[in-house]
């Protein structure tokens, strides 16, 4: 049998999190009886002692340690990303071509690495033009027309929730600056699992929309995506591992392999941008398109199936495994920290002092928290959750021990 990818392993791991079982060993016991399939679809199931390997390697190590393979970027930039470097060059490239001569040669590397700084397009500290030029050759970036040249086969799920499509459009500009949409569709029935406008493009608005479509249309088995930034996060791809998703992406320049959201945002192009929209604010702008979504879009007959994607959503609806709304299940969102508890039994975490609910002195232990809000610290040790923070009151402290006394 092969070797599981660390997707399989990942996918292990947040298998323990919902199994049944009072004890972590009981859950892993649990884990090891269930089957999993890998990105080909073969099963694959794992002795208690393999997945508690696993368990401990990423706990000790992260992410790289569940791979026994050299490094992926080895030799590679690790600040700009080929996706990046491809829309640059596809900003750049009209600017060559301005004068309508249709047999205007293909300008070098070199000129286009130029003309991306000048544009400010690429950032020299991030990439400089040897590496560009690398980058372009290796990935064949100037190669005209490439998804002629590779083979590809028509592909679909048997079942909803199997695997989902992610990506991002370019919508319309409001008060000066311009909305993206962030879309996740299902493969087998076409619904929109969600969708939603941002201003920014980054890791906080994948994280809302993926929450979104998480508590809408519940866990997906895969989520594919392409190599942009935000969804080779860290984060993304620690929530995926939690709940128990497959986080598979495509190969540079294959937007084609996602080809039921292309469509899906092409459709939103002529349908629904098309229409004369209240663009006064994003909030507006959002609402506006759930309407769209879920009363024009999802209840409407789709031609490739012959039914609504709502109903063909439903047809498994016994299949899918939805997250339960609740303050534990929000947990599943929040960046994680580690911290060392000292001897009086806080820590600090963000510039203020903490206790921890239970006594936990000299222990290491890991925080979940929201990033970029002020709210629960959630303390978890050894993958037990033990409770919420508090702030640390010497005051209070010292007049509780003196009426000890």
């Amino acid at each position: 049998m092969k070797r599981p990818s660390v997707y399989v392993k990942m996918r292990v791991l947040g298998a323990i999190d919902v199994a049944p079982g009072r004890t972590r060993h009981e859950r892993i016991h649990q884990v090891a009886q269930m089957t999993f399939l890998d990105e080909q679809g073969d099963p694959h199931q794992f002795t208690w002692r393999t997945i508690q390997t696993w368990y401990y390697r990423y706990k000790n190590h992260g992410v790289t340690a569940m791979d026994g393979s050299p490094r992926a970027d080895k030799g590679k930039p690790r600040k700009v990303t080929p996706e990046e470097v491809l829309e640059a060059i596809n900003a750049a490239l009209p600017h060559f071509h301005q004068s309508g001569s249709a047999r205007t040669r293909t300008p070098t590397k070199t000129a286009i690495y130029r003309l991306c700084i000048e544009k400010g397009l690429l950032n020299p500290n991030q990439i400089a033009r040897t590496t560009f030029c690398r980058f372009v050759r290796e990935h064949e970036l100037l190669k005209d027309h490439p998804s002629e040249t590779r083979r590809r086969l028509a592909f679909s799920m048997q079942y909803a929730n199997q695997l989902w499509q992610a990506d991002t459009m370019f919508g319309p500009h409001i008060g000066g600056r311009q909305a993206k949409l962030i879309g996740l569709i299902d493969d087998a029935s076409r619904v929109l699992c969600h969708g939603e406008f941002f201003f920014e493009e980054n890791t906080d608005a994948m994280i809302k929309a993926l929450r979104s479509a998480f508590y809408k249309r519940g866990v997906p088995e895969q989520l594919y995506v392409d190599n942009g930034s935000i969804y080779c996060s860290q984060e993304i791809t620690l929530i995926c591992a939690r709940v128990g998703c497959v986080l598979r992406h495509t190969a540079v320049r294959d937007a084609a392999a996602k080809g039921k959201i292309e469509r899906f945002f092409r459709r939103v192009r002529d349908q629904f941008l098309i229409r004369r929209l209240d663009l006064s604010s994003i909030e507006t702008l959002n609402r506006q398109f759930t309407h769209w979504a879920e009363q024009d879009y999802n209840a409407t007959v789709h031609s490739t199936l012959g039914m609504k994607p709502i109903d063909r959503f439903g047809v498994d609806l016994s299949r899918i495994q939805f997250l339960s709304p609740s303050e534990d299940t929000d947990e599943l969102f929040y960046a994680e920290a580690t911290r060392s508890v000292k001897k009086d039994n806080t820590f600090s975490f963000r510039g203020q002092r903490y206790e921890t609910p239970i006594d936990l002195r000299g222990r290491k232990i890991t925080l979940r928290y929201e990033r970029h809000r002020k709210g629960a610290v959630i303390v978890y040790e050894k993958d037990r959750r033990i409770g919420r923070a508090r702030l640390l009151d010497a005051v209070a402290n010292g007049m509780r021990r003196a009426a000890r006394d």
